[in-house]
């Protein structure tokens, strides 16, 4: 068992007031979670901008649009080819019935009989391929070459020839490595049962349909991109309103709008209010007016409420001098008055102490809030810290106090009694709050070209529902940081307001056992450019 300012005093604190959490068997601990991430993040998409969300829409309904438009230009020219193609079929099969008329020598009764009286019919095309088809299935099947010579047919290719059926309708046919051709097959009156099949190759209208697909998807692909390009253009220009909101809206985020009078002359410049963007910009141009003028009148009553806290501070001083005068002129003469008499002018005289200090607090603040010009010298603060540490632990001998300074300068520009007051409230604060024994250290260092005051104690700490309104005015902690020397409540709110006046910051924090007070100053010009110079 430790008590307050023996060695492993914060380290034992820390671990009595740290939840303790069951460990269930078959569940991973705490540090082996940490060490496994989640990749939520990683795995998290990028979030789409109104302007690529508009681009992609526009893209995709372009897309559509060719896509349809496309298969639909190509369905109509692949049809209406096809149907050139089938006129061809049925006026060659037209000739081919002028020759069948003309009944040719062994048609139909000699089995041997070759197509080549039908492909020998004036005006037949190269390329097309006929067939005498028998009622056992058998063909004799021959072929216009391309000099205009009359080929027979592969067997193989006949047989493609053959199971045409003779309806009379052109049907598209795979003659093997040939290609696709358009048949038609008929049984011409009186050929005991023989069929006659004419065939047309499919290439030319295969080849200007997909030349025309080609063509289609090519300029398709190019009137996307030049729409895409100028859609770009277009959106950029039509959002550009919005951009000027953004900005405005940061450059205002930026600015400094907790005190002092603001100056909010931002606007979005509107060149129409009647379009959506226009009427946006209106509306934050009028929301900005409004926080103006808020901003301006709780500047005014601030302005009020500290020039009635430096009046009436100022005011107080004298009566307050006044009764504590009277009152010690009493006490001198306590002798010839009651004891219950020299009690209560005792306590006026205590009270008024406590008075006039609350009221001296008070208009410091309020001239601080002025903005008031402090003094700006030369402070060695390694000695302010020594005397305010002397007189710290004549006034508090039941704690341990140590300090640490650096073999470095840390002279600040500022006023020195302000400064003083810093540190005096910082360490009245630590004895003040803290039990006896607490060790209390004050250390100084060099961080670049700040100056670093930390004030740690190894008390009970501060409840975490305080550290945020800390540095309020008149804030208080709990009962374990009572106010039993008579603190007013203002003492951090000093401290906070004399180091940001000069230019610097303060910051807390505390655990159980741990209470750090860090305060950041800007080191002087002079001992900046010596350090400089030794490096």
């Amino acid at each position: 068992m430790t008590r307050p300012g023996d060695p492993g005093h914060a380290a034992s604190s820390r671990a009595a007031l740290a939840p303790r959490t069951p460990v269930i068997p078959g569940t991973p601990a705490a540090g082996d979670l940490d060490e496994h991430p989640s990749t939520d993040a990683a795995v998290r998409p990028r979030p789409l901008t109104l302007r690529r969300r508009l681009l992609l829409i526009v893209a995709a309904l372009l897309v559509l649009v060719s896509a349809i438009v496309g298969l639909v230009s190509v369905a109509v020219f692949h049809g209406s080819s096809l149907a050139g193609l089938d006129a061809s079929l049925d006026d060659a099969m037209s000739r081919a019935n002028v020759a069948i008329d003309a009944q040719p020598p062994g048609f139909p009764g000699d089995p041997s009989v070759e197509p080549d009286f039908i492909l020998t019919v004036p005006g037949q095309s190269a390329g097309t391929l006929a067939a005498l088809v028998r009622a056992d299935g058998a063909a004799q099947a021959g072929y216009i070459a391309d000099a205009g010579r009359v080929l027979d047919l592969p067997a193989p290719f006949a047989e493609a020839l053959a199971a045409v059926p003779p309806d009379g309708e052109p049907h598209t046919i795979d003659v093997g490595s040939l290609g696709s051709y358009r048949a038609l097959a008929i049984e011409p009156a009186g050929a005991d049962g023989i069929s006659v099949v004419l065939a047309l190759p499919l290439a030319a209208v295969n080849a200007d349909t997909a030349q025309l697909a080609l063509t289609i998807s090519l300029v398709a692909l190019g009137g996307l991109l030049l729409a895409l390009a100028l859609g770009t253009i277009i959106v950029r220009r039509a959002l550009s309103p919005l951009a000027d909101v953004t900005a405005t809206a940061q450059r205002v985020s930026v600015l400094p709008l907790d005190r002092g009078d603001v100056a909010l002359g931002e606007r979005v410049p509107v060149e129409d209010e009647r379009t959506e963007v226009g009427r946006l910009g209106a509306a934050f141009n009028r929301m900005l007016g409004h926080v103006a003028s808020a901003l301006s009148a709780r500047e005014q009553s601030e302005q009020k409420v500290r020039r009635f806290v430096a009046d009436a501070s100022h005011e107080l001083r004298t009566p307050l001098a006044s009764i504590r005068g009277y009152a010690e002129l009493t006490r001198l003469h306590g002798r010839e008055l009651p004891d219950d008499v020299v009690h209560a002018v005792g306590r006026i005289e205590s009270e008024s102490v406590r008075m006039t200090a609350l009221v001296e607090d008070l208009l410091l603040l309020a001239r601080l809030d002025e903005g008031r010009e402090l003094a700006a010298r030369p402070v060695d603060l390694g000695r302010v810290v020594v005397e305010a540490v002397g007189d710290a632990q004549a006034a508090g001998r039941d704690h341990e106090w140590e300090v640490r300074i650096p073999d470095a300068a840390t002279v600040v520009t500022g006023d020195e009694p302000r400064l003083r007051q810093v540190v005096t409230n910082l360490l009245a604060n630590a004895r003040v709050h803290t039990p006896e024994g607490t060790s209390v250290v004050v250390a100084l260092e060099r961080d670049a070209d700040e100056v670093v005051l930390t004030v740690d104690d190894d008390g009970p700490g501060i409840p975490p529902e305080l550290l945020g309104s800390l540095f309020e005015r008149f804030a208080r902690g709990d009962s374990s940081r009572s106010r039993r020397a008579g603190s007013t409540g203002l003492g951090l709110a000093i401290v906070r307001a004399v180091v940001e006046a000069h230019h610097g910051t303060v910051e807390v924090s505390s655990e159980p056992g741990s209470t750090r007070f860090s305060v950041r100053l800007p080191a002087a010009e002079r001992d900046r450019a010596g350090q400089l110079a030794t490096r």
